[in-house]
């Protein structure tokens, strides 16, 4: 039964980051939270650092669009 899940682990595409992906990467990085984000995952960070993170993104977003 291990063979099984290593070969569905392999069989796996890995996604292409999306232009939000990258800006929130880039947030995270500029907030200190890029170390975290590896160890735990995106669901791993609290309310109120993901609330920055997309008020940011959302402000760059703004920003941009003018």
């Amino acid at each position: 039964m291990a063979e099984k899940k290593d070969k569905k682990k392999s069989n796996k595409k890995k996604k292409e980051p999306t232009l939000n992906d990258i800006m929130k990467m880039e947030i995270a990085e500029e907030l200190g939270l890029t170390d975290k984000v590896e160890k735990l995952g995106w669901g791993g960070l609290t309310a109120k650092e993901t609330g920055r993170i997309g008020g940011l993104m959302t402000a760059k977003k703004k920003k941009r669009k003018k």
